[in-house]
């Protein structure tokens, strides 16, 4: 099904450098369309850089994970996968500095609640943040005034193929084919813990779920001291297909490479980019010029006007996450 699916056609790249280009290409266009406006006092030294960027990104995919993770009732891990992959493919094409990544992240994890079918109700959802019901309140009228934007920033794509269905078929197929693994639920732990970690990075925009879950699978026989090259050339029939295993290892390589390169960025860099983040949003977020209407771009739709203004919900009511 995914070499068939819209994540196969047109959100998988070739790439590393695909995807930095087209997010220092949102990260320039913000900033043309912000000095386009002449305000007094607006120069390119309050804009965040890329890397300035990133370190947010990373910040607030962590963030959302947390929320994921210890959300009532349990989210299922393919959930957890399309939030994560939602959330990158939306910064893929536009700048953090536009759209807040505090509501962008949570209106990513109820939009993959309703798309995977993981039926909780928007209080539910919201009570997750915290007991406050102002607070639920605000959060929820951000998100549902954000979803309609979200579904159209990725192109109505919504289906997400995730790798943690592939590791749960190499488990079944080393236990019917492969009998030199006496046990191989042992390598269980290690290889969803791997795919939790590529979560996280953008393995999932530049490899197949089934070549991340090998990875996994393979990562965590090596972290046991089993050799499985066998059942690559033998099970899975590619002795003699000596490019096409070149491939498949170049493939684990690079994925691999990402997960060892991933670090969460430091407290410090986090909160210095975050002052420049809010002072930004406090200057262009009620600019309709710049910012485009929620849930539509270019037509002539009237949208209401939000309850709640972004200013008026922050971090802080994410802290008891």
């Amino acid at each position: 099904m995914y070499h068939n699916s819209s994540q196969k056609k047109y959100w998988t790249f070739n790439k590393e450098a695909n995807l930095e280009n087209l997010r220092l290409e949102a990260n320039q266009k913000f900033r043309a369309k912000a000095l386009s406006l002449r305000k007094p006092g607006i120069s390119e030294s309050m804009f965040l850089d890329p890397h300035e960027e990133k370190v947010l990104f990373r910040h607030y995919e962590k963030r959302l994970l947390d929320f994921c993770t210890v959300f009532k009732p349990a989210m299922p891990k393919s959930v957890v996968g399309t939030a994560c992959m939602y959330f990158r493919r939306f910064y893929l094409n536009n700048s953090l500095m536009e759209y807040h990544p505090r509501t962008i992240m949570l209106t990513c994890a109820y939009l993959s609640c309703k798309v995977d079918e993981f039926n909780v109700s928007s209080t539910q959802f919201v009570g997750n943040l915290q007991e406050n019901p102002a607070a639920q309140e605000r959060a929820l009228e951000q998100i549902l005034e954000y979803e309609l934007l979200l579904i159209q920033q990725l192109n109505f794509h919504l289906v997400i193929h995730n790798p943690y269905r592939p590791l749960e078929g190499f488990l079944i197929d080393l236990k019917t084919r492969y009998p030199l693994l006496e046990n191989p639920e042992m390598l269980r732990k290690s290889a969803e813990d791997f795919l939790n970690r590529a979560a996280m990075t953008d393995a999932g925009l530049l490899f197949s779920p089934s070549q991340i879950a090998l990875t996994a699978v393979l990562n965590s026989a090596a972290r046991a001291g089993l050799n499985m090259e066998t059942y690559l050339t033998e099970c899975m029939g590619l002795k003699d297909e000596k490019e096409t295993l070149s491939k498949m290892y170049d493939a684990m390589r690079r994925i691999t490479t990402l997960l060892k390169e991933y670090e969460l960025p430091k407290s410090n860099d986090v909160n210095v980019c975050k002052q420049k983040l809010e002072r930004i949003h406090t200057e262009f977020n009620s600019n309709t010029s710049l910012k485009r209407k929620h849930g539509y771009e270019d037509d002539d739709h009237v949208v209401k006007k939000p309850l709640v203004t972004e200013e008026e919900w922050t971090d802080e009511d994410l802290d008891l996450l």
